[in-house]
Order: structure tokens, then sequence, then C-alpha cells
């Protein structure tokens, strides 16, 4: 008794067409390895004999979340504008798709830029706050010249306070009475200093 013979490739092809056509429904390509030995096509063999039939426009498949689903309508065996057709509509979605795409990123940046602009507009205006009162005038410089010459002789003062510190406490009294002087000036050249840029803003 000799060997039953298998099905060439092209008899393979034409049996997996005839589960789309008499279902006329979408398929796993698991579900498709299960129902291929019903017609003779081994279930190892299926994934390349529905790929080719996939290469030559026979059958469709698709992409739907994470499933790819497989499909072919008598209706459209053969008619190679029915299969153009579908391309044409696939090529519609996929370009809609872009342009949405490119629509989200433009408004996205149009968002960007003008979040930009207002955050610009604060840091100008902070910086000419903060130069308000600070303008160059001969009063600001000779308060300055006076607070600075001030400082310099507190400094000296306590330097030389430093130094005879073991000495005769009248002497050192006296330091620190000139020390609290000096202080009271500096204290009072930076309250000028200050009234005088307060006024600068004020105007």
């Amino acid at each position: 008794m000799s060997k039953k013979r298998g099905l060439s490739l092209e008899e393979k092809r034409e049996q997996m067409l005839q589960i789309f056509y008499e279902s006329q429904d979408f398929y796993l390509l698991k579900e498709l390895e299960k129902l291929g030995p019903k017609k003779g096509v081994i279930s190892q063999s299926v994934k390349d004999v529905v790929q080719s039939l996939v290469d030559d426009d026979l059958v469709l498949k698709d992409k739907i979340g994470t499933s790819v689903y497989f499909w072919s309508l008598p209706s459209c065996a053969g008619n190679q504008y029915c299969r153009l057709q579908i391309k044409y509509f696939r090529n519609q979605d996929k370009m809609h798709l872009g342009v949405l795409l490119l629509r989200n990123t433009y408004n996205k940046l149009e968002s960007d830029l003008s979040n930009s602009k207002k955050r610009y507009v604060e840091l100008v205006e902070h910086r000419d706050n903060l130069k308000r009162g600070r303008e160059d005038s001969e009063e600001r410089e000779s308060a300055l010249e006076e607070l600075k010459a001030v400082e310099l002789h507190h400094k000296k003062l306590k330097e030389e306070l430093a130094a005879y510190a073991d000495s005769d406490p009248a002497a050192v009294e006296a330091m620190k009475d000139a020390i609290d002087v000096a202080h009271s000036a500096a204290n009072r050249w930076t309250v000028v200093f200050n009234y005088i840029s307060t006024s600068k803003r004020a105007t």
C-alpha cells in the first residue's frame, strides 16, 4: 500500500484560503494552526503558507492591540482593485494618524514657546526691579565713599583694641568707646544709604 502523498505548496495555499472563504471570519495565527490539519495542512507549515498568501495579497493581516489578525473574503479573491482599495484605506489611516501626531507635537511646542516667552518677560521685569534705586548718582557715590571710610576706621580701631587687650584698663575702655562711636556712625551712614536707594526707587 503506497504512502499518501502530501499536499504541494499551491494545494496548501488553496486549502488555507478555503478556511477564510468558508467562514469569512478573522483569525489569529494559533487558530489557523489548529484549523490547518483539518484541511490537510500540518500545523508546522501553516505560518509559512499563510505568509505566502499575505505576500500575494490574497490574505490580509492587521495588528489590533497586541494581536495580529488574518482574513480574506471571496469577493476580494483575485480582485486587484479590491486589494488596492484596502491598501489605500490603510495608508489613509496611517497618514491621518501621522497628521494627528504632528498636530499634537506642534501644539505642545507652541505651548512650551508661550510659557518660555512669559517666563522671559517675568525675568526681565524682575531684573529691572532689582536695578531700580541702584542707578549711579553723586549722592549714592558720596554715601558709598563715606560708608567705606567709616567701615575702614571701625576695622582699624578693632585691630588696635586687640593689640592692647592686656594694657591699661582705662585705655581699653576709651578704645571701646571710640569703637562704639564708629559703629554708631557706620549704622547712621547705612541708614542714609538705604534712604537714598529707597527714594530713588520711589521716583
